[in-house]
């Protein structure tokens, strides 16, 4: 899953680059399924349709609900650096995480 703030068609397109072939992301929530208040866009998790139990979300801002913070994990930008390796260093944590 994706999840972000952005409107549905950028996400799209966006989209459209990293998994051309739709082979990889199942599914896309974009601003629309957020909460806005306060002039800010929170991502309910419950939008998955998942057990939060079960989830873990990686972003470098976590604009989540405040009782969904055990459920996130932050991750610094990505500005574009191909060398940039910081997902892969999550491999061994979110296996462990797989497997608990």
């Amino acid at each position: 899953f994706v999840f972000t703030t952005v409107k549905q068609d950028y996400a799209e397109k966006v989209l459209e680059v990293l998994d051309p072939k739709k082979k990889l992301i199942r599914r896309c929530l974009s601003q629309r399924d957020c909460l806005c208040a306060r002039g800010c866009y929170w991502k309910d998790l419950t939008h998955l349709g998942r057990d939060l139990a079960k989830t873990v979300a990686l972003d470098h801002v976590i604009q989540g609900f405040p009782t969904q913070a055990a459920n996130w994990i932050p991750v610094p930008r990505w500005w574009g650096d191909p060398r940039d390796e910081e997902l892969l260093r999550l491999v061994p944590l979110l296996g462990r995480l797989g497997r608990a």
